[in-house]
């Protein structure tokens, strides 16, 4: 997909030029920032000037959306021991020149940056303006279909086996309170990046500490653990992908829809889901998104004598998420029936082994509150 997909939810772009703001049909064009200055506000991210960003290749947009998430990420970068601030950048002028030279994008591809040693860096140039004002972010680069909605964070390192250091974990709490409270987003709105497109990133032991991220944004927060919500799924839409999406696609296809389970939300998904939101009085989304009540009412209770698709799209999750003992044979097995109580541990859920639907949201990268902590 190009660095900036075309949704009708991207409403708002950049003007190159012009004091007045214009509206073009569902388009406001807004006059180019004079250069930003480093904030007074949040003095501790070092801003694109301060770590000598090049200039973009034209001009950044804003979107119109709601920001609904974060979307963390890994570098997939060396795990390096040099945690100096000349360190962290360097780092960020290496990212910006991979993302413009390599991949093709205008400037960085994600929000913000957090190096090993703990330093919060700007990605992308005016992102630091826009969590000041705390609406109309950034669009970004770092997770096509959800570039106008999420902020993204990338994180020095790369984390399949090793998780970050506390330097990292700590700066990357403290962003997220930040961004949670700017942007008027919970603890239970962080995801990662596999939960909506396919990749290995943020890797497998750093999204097992997930959990207690979470639980330490809600308490920096003060949110109240009564204000936490049952579970919080991740909103796919027609223009996401990945192993979520195929999720959704074996557990339609086992109702008997005519699709196959690929991962790719393409147009033919579109029809399937308003007939099953239809059919279960859920209000037919326009995007086809995936809320709350279109997963709550898919998913089915799975035990021990379960077989056929949904099994396959549990151990193809668990197979993901690092559980090498399973086999996607769509047979509720020994290994299964394991693999199933240690995410369960991992999310606070009682470890029975069944796959309900506070499971099944663990399993798909949702958020259940069991998982935040004292």
């Amino acid at each position: 997909m190009p660095e900036h997909e075309v949704d009708r939810r991207t409403l708002f772009r950049i003007g190159m030029g012009g004091a007045v703001a214009a509206v073009v049909g569902t388009q406001l064009a807004f006059p180019a920032a004079a250069e930003a200055a480093p904030s007074a506000e949040f003095p501790w991210i070092i801003d694109c000037d301060s770590w000598g960003a090049r200039p973009p290749v034209g001009a950044i947009q804003i979107t119109g959306n709601t920001t609904n998430k974060i979307i963390l990420h890994h570098m997939a970068f060396p795990n390096v021991t040099d945690y100096s601030r000349e360190h962290a950048l360097q780092l960020a002028r290496d990212c910006q020149d991979l993302h413009m030279d390599t991949n093709g994008w205008a400037d960085t591809g994600q929000h913000f940056t957090v190096s090993r040693g703990g330093y919060v860096l700007e990605g992308r140039h005016r992102s630091l303006e826009t969590l000041e004002v705390g609406e109309h972010q950034v669009v970004s680069a770092h997770c096509p279909g959800e570039n106008g909605n999420a902020i993204g964070i990338e994180n020095e390192g790369t984390y399949i086996t090793e998780t970050p250091p506390d330097a990292l974990l700590d700066s990357l709490v403290r962003l997220c309170t930040t961004v949670c409270t700017q942007f008027r987003l919970n603890a239970w709105d962080i995801f990662g990046h596999w939960d909506f497109r396919e990749t290995d990133c943020p890797g497998i032991a750093f999204y097992a500490e997930f959990p207690m991220v979470r639980s330490r944004v809600l308490k920096a927060l003060g949110t109240p653990h009564s204000a936490i919500p049952d579970r919080r799924w991740p909103d796919i839409w027609r223009f996401v992908g990945g192993p979520v999406v195929k999720v959704a696609q074996y557990l339609l296809a086992d109702l008997g829809y005519d699709l196959t389970p690929d991962g790719v939300f393409g147009t033919d998904m579109n029809p399937i889901v308003g007939d099953f939101q239809a059919r279960n009085g859920i209000p037919v989304d326009p995007d086809c998104t995936f809320d709350r009540a279109t997963w709550e009412a898919l998913v089915p209770t799975l035990g021990k004598d379960a077989v056929g698709l949904p099994v396959q799209a549990v151990q193809e999750m668990l197979i993901r998420k690092g559980h090498t003992d399973v086999v996607q044979t769509g047979s509720y097995d020994h290994a299964t029936m394991k693999a199933v109580q240690d995410l369960q541990r991992l999310h606070g859920l009682v470890p029975n082994g069944k796959v309900d639907v506070d499971t099944w949201c663990a399993v798909v990268g949702g958020v259940v509150r069991s998982a935040f902590r004292n």
